[in-house]
């Protein structure tokens, strides 16, 4: 079973950035992709950038533009580069990832959550 360990969270102030990572640690035959997901407080999560192995992309309109997802497939790691951050981008962001333990079985993992808050 997959693991994901998650850092980068924070306060922030209107405008500036910050860089989440989660790396995956166990038994993966390949991982298919990684995702950022947020929920903020009284809402429901919802997805904020997602990269397959391949390299595609995929963001929600809220942070095109503002936000860059990138992985290391080597070390099975996922970057959220973070940028003019808003007080509307203040959630706890989940690390995902959809992966394979051997040729027949995918999965799905969860982080634990990393709380950005965007105030002044």
């Amino acid at each position: 079973q997959v693991h994901l360990v998650e850092s980068g969270g924070g306060l922030v102030q209107p405008g500036g950035s910050l860089r989440l990572s989660c790396v995956a640690i166990g038994s993966i035959f390949s991982i298919n992709a990684m995702g950022w997901y947020r929920q903020a407080p009284g809402k429901q999560r919802e997805l904020v950038a997602t990269i397959t192995s391949g390299g595609s992309t995929n963001y929600a309109d809220s942070v095109k533009g503002r936000f860059t997802i990138s992985r290391d497939n080597a070390k099975n790691t996922v970057y959220l580069q973070m940028n003019s951050l808003k007080p509307e981008d203040t959630a706890v962001y989940y690390c995902n990832t959809r992966y394979s333990i051997d040729v027949l079985r995918t999965l799905d993992a969860w982080g634990q959550g990393t709380l950005v808050t965007v105030s002044s």
